[in-house]
């Protein structure tokens, strides 16, 4: 239980916190989507899960709160009220997806192994009436203190990076601004930070890198490769994080996971177009190789044409200590390029610009 859901679970229930919690599926789900809130979560923010619950919730509250049986006629709230709440929220101007029809349901029942949480009939939307009660205490209010907390911690965290950001660009030489930069590249970052400072290295690792290409040797031309970000981190991009110009090449941001499927998966989306995977880790990129081989030569079953897909599929691997590399390699000038464009991309990803 995260020590903010506990906090906030002892406040309001006392000695019976723990009887709550265990006894209700939908604060164990949010405890397991709130992980962002620490520097070491590997899992992203999950807002369209959260804010579509809390949208529900929130006029919940005011209507039904307590009213057990009057709550039991509700036919739901209309999507378009709902989704208008979860874009005035926190981080939610841009959500690209709603999780109302499927997602949080399909994700709680595969976690909860239980019922829908989300009610749906014809465009409108309710909570199950099971997961609002425990032991037959309304939890709703006490819900909603557990997703503004999570909110304002976000926040909190979204404002201490950007403090830092202000303050490094006030450092003046060349090795301090690196110390501060290394310290923020680990297998410990946020995973959005951690796409962001990625592709600012590699984009200004690349930028000095120039090829010749044409449709003939009498007609070669020159040109710097150029690295682009194809949208936010939360974007549902088909594996596609990072897109490389003029050669074409795919960069995805990932991580290391208790198996390797979401790599072959990624692979999967773009039909085996080769992938050049960006990982958040310190292992070496040899031990990464070596274990996405050995899990491709299980989940092929040993037969040759699967195990060239996907292994022909891997372009290359970069892990941090190439990213580290990099970085510490490139020009005091270029390392302000570098800043520069974290500060552009996060304030993007923020919607501060």
């Amino acid at each position: 239980m995260r020590e903010f859901i506990e906090k906030i679970l002892r406040e309001d229930y006392k000695k019976n916190f723990k009887t709550i919690f265990n006894n209700s599926p939908l604060l164990q789900y949010l405890d397991i989507k709130m992980g962002a809130v620490y520097g070491s979560s590997k899992t992203r923010r999950s807002l369209a899960n959260i804010y579509a619950i809390y949208s529900i919730l929130n006029f919940y509250v005011d209507d039904f709160y307590n009213k057990k049986e009057q709550y039991k006629s509700f036919t739901g709230y209309p999507y378009t009220k709902l989704f208008s709440f979860c874009r005035g929220l926190y981080g939610g101007e841009k959500l690209q997806n709603h999780a109302l029809n499927s997602r949080v349901n399909g994700e709680f029942r595969n976690k909860e192994n239980t019922k829908d949480l989300i009610i749906t009939d014809n465009g409108k939307y309710a909570l199950h009436i099971d997961f609002l009660y425990v032991n037959g205490i309304d939890i709703s209010k006490t819900t909603i203190k557990i997703i503004k907390k999570y909110i304002q911690l976000l926040q909190d965290k979204d404002n201490a990076f950007m403090k830092d950001l202000v303050e490094l660009k006030k450092v003046n030489t060349r090795e301090s601004k690196l110390e501060k930069l290394l310290s923020m590249l680990t297998d410990k970052s946020e995973a959005r930070i951690f796409e962001i400072i990625s592709y600012a290295i590699l984009k200004n690792h690349y930028k000095g890198i120039k090829i010749y290409w044409g449709y003939s040797r009498e007609n070669l031309q020159q040109e710097y490769l150029t690295l682009y970000k194809t949208g936010r981190t939360n974007a549902n991009d088909g594996g596609i994080d990072f897109v490389m110009k003029p050669l074409g090449r795919f960069f995805q941001v990932t991580e290391v996971m208790e198996n390797y499927d979401k790599y072959l998966l990624d692979i999967d989306k773009v039909m085996h177009f080769p992938i050049t995977f960006v990982i958040k880790t310190t292992k070496s990129k040899n031990i990464i190789k070596k274990e996405i081989d050995k899990y491709i030569q299980f989940k092929s079953g040993g037969m040759e044409m699967l195990i060239k897909r996907y292994k022909n599929a891997i372009e290359e691997i970069i892990t941090i200590n190439e990213l580290k590399k990099w970085m510490i390699d490139l020009l005091s000038n270029d390392i302000n390029h570098l800043i520069n464009d974290i500060e552009i991309y996060y304030k993007l990803e923020m919607n501060l610009i």
